[in-house]
């Protein structure tokens, strides 16, 4: 087995449970072939962990275990059970959820979504490319699915020197399938759909959101997607009106109001930024606003544009609100997490002069877990306040 030695914080991080060694903590050595499995050796020689290499990633070494035993395919089908069986109590309240989620499962770089018996797979690091047969081999062997799409980010890939791969790889997936989750129904399109098809980390939340929402309310989904915020306060009678710039997500929403028979709504396809300028010139306001963007910052330089992008957002939101209203706001990056939202939220009730009151504090579903060992693994974070009336 080929080794790799790293320096003291490394092998003090690594004795955490951390599971990431980066470019500039490797000592020795040089000769050994990226996509490799290699055992972690801390400074003195002490074997700390068995991973994969690739120096073309600022993460190089990426672990898989802890101990010294061999990555073939009875690891894959021992870690893939494993994580399977962490899903059950999802299960009971959905046929979709995520099966394994990448380094919080064991298994870095690798995601993999289920979709009433269908898969939604991406392999994202050379090292897992690597291993992709007794990957496959273990999903088909503890899952038994119809069919497996392959949804691998071709960004990430990119930097991990991999071309994209997207497409069938086994059995058969429709155009779309339908899943149910708390007794609603949507129609997902795994071909054509973000990431691996559908958000089902907010699957949770969406469900605590709806406890706010009542028959009658007007309620405001921005950056919408598939409208599952939305489609919840439809079925507690509520008045939605939904938003957002991409038409396929506007499709989904429409075939989605029809899945579940609710009645015609007001879709509107725009920009949620100039949307909401020009939303807080008109009379229109709101018993409740939710606002979930897409990630405004996936690196750590990125995160105080992405934060000035999140101020605008409350801060419009809050103005939309009626008294008593709630707003939510939804961060998908490790970088922007509870405590700044809620600094964000602070400095919006100043200075519009209204005090908020903190109903939730809310996270990603128990199927994507966040193990405290890794921190990165805490990747969803997510407020509801109330608009107080004195």
């Amino acid at each position: 087995m080929n080794a790799i030695t790293v320096t003291k914080n490394a092998a003090r991080s690594l004795r955490n449970f951390f599971c990431w060694v980066y470019s500039n903590e490797l000592i020795a050595p040089d000769d050994i072939a990226d996509g490799e499995i290699v055992d972690i050796l801390a400074p003195d020689g002490t074997f700390l962990a068995r991973g994969y290499l690739n120096r073309k990633s600022t993460i190089s070494v990426r672990v898989l275990a802890f101990e010294r035993r061999e990555i073939d395919a009875s690891f894959f089908e021992e870690r893939i059970r494993s994580a399977y069986v962490k899903r059950k109590a999802i299960a009971g309240c959905a046929d979709a959820y995520r099966v394994v989620h990448s380094e919080a499962d064991f298994l870095p770089g690798l995601i993999v979504d289920s979709y009433n018996g269908y898969l939604a797979i991406q392999i994202n690091t050379l090292g897992m490319e690597r291993l992709r047969a007794p990957i496959i081999d273990a999903l088909r062997k503890v899952l038994n699915p119809i069919g497996i799409i392959d949804k691998s980010d071709a960004k990430v890939r990119a930097k991990e020197g991999l071309e994209t791969r997207n497409g069938v790889i086994s059995g058969t997936v429709p155009e779309t399938v339908t899943i149910t989750e708390n007794g609603i129904k949507f129609s997902v399109n795994l071909h054509e759909g973000q990431k691996t098809g559908f958000y089902l980390d907010q699957r949770r939340n969406r469900r605590i959101s709806a406890e706010y929402v009542g028959e009658g309310m007007r309620v405001l989904d921005v950056f919408c997607n598939a409208g599952g915020f939305g489609l919840y306060a439809l079925r507690n009678g509520a008045d939605v009106r939904f938003v957002d710039l991409s038409e396929h997500a506007l499709t989904q929403v429409r075939h989605n109001l029809e899945l579940n028979g609710f009645p015609e709504c007001d879709i509107i396809r725009q920009d949620a930024f100039d949307f909401l300028t020009l939303e807080k010139t008109t009379p229109n306001r709101y018993d409740a606003v939710f606002l979930d963007p897409p990630p405004f910052a996936k690196t750590k330089k990125e995160a105080e544009g992405a934060i000035k992008g999140f101020k605008f957002l409350f801060s419009a939101g809050l103005s939309l609100t009626k008294p008593g209203g709630i707003v939510a706001l939804y961060s998908c990056s490790h970088h922007i997490g509870e405590d700044t939202l809620l600094e964000i939220a602070r400095e919006a009730s100043a200075k519009a002069g209204v005090p908020l009151e903190v109903l939730e504090l809310q996270r990603a579903d128990n199927d994507h877990p966040y193990i405290l060992n890794i921190p990165n693994s805490a990747y969803l974070s997510g407020i509801i306040v109330r608009k107080t009336v004195l």
